[in-house]
């Protein structure tokens, strides 16, 4: 095998003999390796990921690429004809004939998303006894350098292993050291599901595969769910070249490498695929996917593994250390005990763990800078971190929460970088979602986006006229995703950005104002209609559904369709009014503004039911499951800005009692999103609690011991659980935590909005953005802020106003790039 200045210098201060370095309160630290992938530490370069088990007689490494993905480019309406369906629909809402309503929705389908695909496993078989005894296993992740380690020792001595994902030299590193008289004797195989052929080639091994280029959902009845064909869809290189300093790599197999008599090694790994865009043929018009792994390989053995080293870590650094908190210290004896026995008793007996809580909020900003550094291409219901080649609903971009809820920490967690490739792949969303609008609504103006989305940025319904209604046919995608525009402006002040994007937010803003109609015209189908004449003038969505909840008549049925869904109204609203700020930023149409406000001043109000809650539906009808997970109707108090405390203070209440007869057991995600929403109820107490209930331990899905727990909550490597694995609540917590501290609107920041019992003591945060340019520091001690500092990101001077929690307000004149501290309060 040929040697490099790959030198090996720092291993002895990297790797302490036989052990790893006392854990930080910043990192994962567990006592046996991983048996099942909720237990497994991840990395991840924003591209290129990997799952790390950990194992000693044989380390399984999985490996994941961003853009490795089933299907081809979307260039086909599957079901152009769709929108004749839509009168019909209309007609049967109106003869309220609900049943038939849902029957027809299916006539409005199209295909299905395509689904996100595993590279495959590599693995590090020890060839000595496999029985051998270890002791002092440790196994840690340190998220403040994205670093993974591992060390055992056994009788023939002590053995490190380490490992991270560079984002500079776009590779995967494992670092292998054998001392105290210990030699390194392992076996490395790479193994995939998909169709590949693996080889040795100049010492190094390859693997060549492809994705399918059709593929259905593991939820469908198709006996074939994959379609391959070697000529078309994604294909994929991965390669391992191993750098020994001492001993021997022996390539004398067809498909595996030895490394013998060893003491020190580094392995680098290096995955490329020939996706090349939304709308290229990853055949004909792909990327040079070889060429990109040569040059990888190429480029990291040139460099010495210091180097590789130092450009990781002031790499991911400059990212993640922007920001701190503090919220509390743990005590020893239990910051000591492995992090999924901290879990666990912070579960079953309550305890205090305020690191812990640090580390699970400042975890999903390492998670957000390891699977979203990708043009064009967003973090997905797995982030990047993906086995199996049927995953759990694809592991799409599921655009009725759960791709949005994954971005909702970027902005105010100071990563506004890590939404770009949210925002590139939203502005490229109107290729497809203008003929979306035209061929399943006959909507002419504008886009729309669906229930779901892909890397191939599909936009129609899904379910192939098959699908339930209950979430195959909601089409409010467009108008959520882009909210996201206006959000990333009002962080960033950037103007350029703004009128880049704007045609983008303004097109999903013309489909909505063009798909709504009057109850006047619904009601004149059916004179007999129960719609009061009050609300005649009224423009509400007709089809609407609320993502993927039902209701009960009051003769039983359990429905789906209805017209005048609050969810669909408050993010249309919100898009109208980000589009109508958007238009006066950029000194727009003043008719534009008319025309946005003409509408919003007839749009269908919120309503308040007889309970007392947020009305979901039109009529106060019941939910069929009041307990249900998604809480879709209470956008417009979080992610949206309509309902407020101060300024709509009896819709804040109904939003409360909603939440209150939601209760507190349901998915990862949703209790993320809870968090969220009671801290703009400025309920603490609730949000805390909801926060501790998110980090519920729950046991890895395929463990089957009779102490097993199921549910939504945390697994034991703090990864969200649905259950099952969906990264989304990761990210929900993160953000839930901030909104907990720090709240701002283009014209305020209020802090400490909603500050639970259990951190009022003393604490202090450092780094949160704000809207209207701002990034903000401050402590407190017993509720009260001791210290301030704020920085402008701004071009400009400007006032920022910021609301104490004693009520007291401050107005802070600073300058263009200009940053103040503030003492006396």
């Amino acid at each position: 095998m040929k040697k490099s200045n790959l030198l090996i210098a720092l291993a002895s201060a990297i790797f302490p003999c036989g052990s790893i370095n006392a854990q930080s309160s910043l990192s994962l630290h567990y006592d046996k390796p991983a048996t099942y992938f909720e237990e497994t530490l991840v990395i991840g370069n924003g591209s290129q990921g990997a799952i790390v088990y950990g194992g000693t007689h044989e380390d399984k490494i999985s490996l994941n690429d961003m853009t490795l993905w089933t299907g081809e480019p979307d260039l086909k309406v599957w079901n152009p004809d769709a929108y004749k369906s839509i009168p019909e629909i209309r007609k049967a809402l109106a003869n309220e004939d609900y049943r038939l309503a849902d029957q027809l929705q299916r006539k409005d389908q199209g295909h299905y998303s395509q689904s996100y695909q595993p590279v495959g496993t590599l693995t590090m078989t020890d060839m000595d006894n496999e029985s051998m005894s270890t002791s002092n296993y440790a196994r840690s992740l340190d998220i403040e350098k994205a670093i993974a380690d591992v060390s055992y020792s056994n009788s023939k001595g002590n053995f490190t292993r380490q490992y991270f994902a560079s984002a500079p030299d776009s590779v995967i590193i494992i670092r292998l050291k054998a001392e105290n008289g210990a030699k390194i004797n392992r076996t490395f195989r790479m193994h995939c599901q998909l169709p590949h052929m693996t080889f040795i080639e100049n010492g190094e091994l390859v693997m060549d595969g492809y994705a399918a280029y059709s593929n259905l959902p593991s939820y469908t009845d198709a006996a074939i769910k994959h379609r391959y064909d070697s000529n078309r869809g994604v294909h994929y290189r991965a390669c391992v070249h191993i750098i020994n300093k001492d001993g021997k790599v022996i390539d004398n197999y067809h498909d595996q490498l030895e490394l013998t008599d060893c003491t020190e090694a580094t392995v680098i790994i290096a995955i490329a695929t020939s996706f090349n865009g939304l709308d290229k043929d990853p055949v004909k018009e792909g990327k040079n996917y070889q060429a990109l792994v040569r040059s990888r390989i190429d480029n990291a053995v040139s460099k010495t593994y210091a180097e590789l080293m130092a450009r990781h870590e002031e790499d991911y650094t400059r990212l993640f250390s922007r920001f701190s908190i503090n919220l509390g210290t743990t005590d020893s004896k239990i910051a000591s005990l492995p992090t999924d026995v901290q879990l666990k008793n912070y579960t079953d007996k309550n305890e205090k763990n305020p690191d812990l809580e640090e580390l699970y909020m400042q975890y999903g900003r390492y998670l957000l800078i390891s699977c979203s550094r990708t043009e064009m291409v967003p973090a997905n219901l797995q982030g990047i971190w993906n086995e199996s080649i049927l995953p759990p609903w694809s592991c799409n971009y599921t655009s009725n929460i759960n791709v949005e809820e994954n971005y909702w920490p970027s902005e105010i967690a100071n990563l506004g970088e890590l939404h770009k490739p949210m925002l590139d792949f939203i502005e490229k969303l109107p290729v497809t979602g203008r003929e979306t609008a035209k061929a399943y609504y006959g909507i002419n103006e504008g886009w729309c986006l669906a229930h779901n989305t892909d890397i191939w940025g599909m936009t129609c319904p899904v379910g192939e006229n098959g699908g339930d209604p209950q979430w195959a046919n909601w089409n409010m995608g467009g108008a959520w995703v882009s909210t996201h525009i206006w959000e990333h402006y009002l962080f960033s002040m950037d103007k350029e950005y703004l009128k880049k994007a704007y045609p983008t937010l303004k097109g999903a803003a013309d489909f909505c104002m063009a798909w709504m109609i009057s109850l006047k015209d619904l009601k004149a189908q059916n004179p007999n209609s129960p719609i009061p004449a009050s609300e005649e003038n009224l423009l509400v969505t007709a089809p609407s559904t609320s993502p993927e909840n039902t209701y009960m008549t009051p003769d039983g049925y359990d429905g789906r369709t209805i017209y005048g869904g609050s969810a669909d109204l408050a993010m249309i609203r919100e898009c109208l009014l980000d589009t109508k700020a958007a238009t006066i930023a950029l000194g727009g149409d003043k008719a534009y503004i008319k025309k946005i406000d003409d509408t919003l001043a007839r749009m269908l109000p919120f309503k308040i039911g007889k309970d007392g809650s947020l009305q979901e539906w039109y009529y106060d009808w019941k939910d069929t499951d009041p307990q249900h997970r998604h809480q879709s109707h209470l956008f417009g108090l979080f992610p949206g800005h309509q309902i407020t405390v101060a300024e709509t203070p009896e819709l804040a209440q109904a939003c409360k009692r909603a939440l209150e007869i939601k209760g507190d057991k349901t998915t990862g995600w949703s209790t993320g999103w809870r968090v969220n929403l009671q801290a703009r109820l400025r309920e603490s107490e609730q949000a805390y609690h909801i926060y501790r209930t998110l980090l519920k331990y729950i046991s890895p899905d395929n463990y089957r011991g009779p102490d097993r727990r199921r549910g939504g909550g945390t697994y034991p490597n703090l990864l969200d659980a649905h259950s099952p694995f969906q990264i989304d609540g990761n990210f929900g917590g993160t953000a839930g935590v901030i909104e907990m501290l720090c709240q701002s609107t283009a014209d305020q920041i209020e802090l400490l909005p909603a500050l639970p019992e259990a951190w009022k003591k003393e604490g202090n945060v450092s780094g949160i953005c704000c809207r209207g340019g701002y990034e903000i520091s401050f402590s407190w001690k017993n509720g009260n802020i001791t210290s301030l500092t704020i920085t402008s990101k701004r071009t400009d001077t400007s006032k920022a106003n910021i609301l104490l929690p004693n009520g007291k307000k401050i107005a802070v004149s600073i300058k263009a790039g200009g940053k103040k501290s503030i003492t006396k309060l």
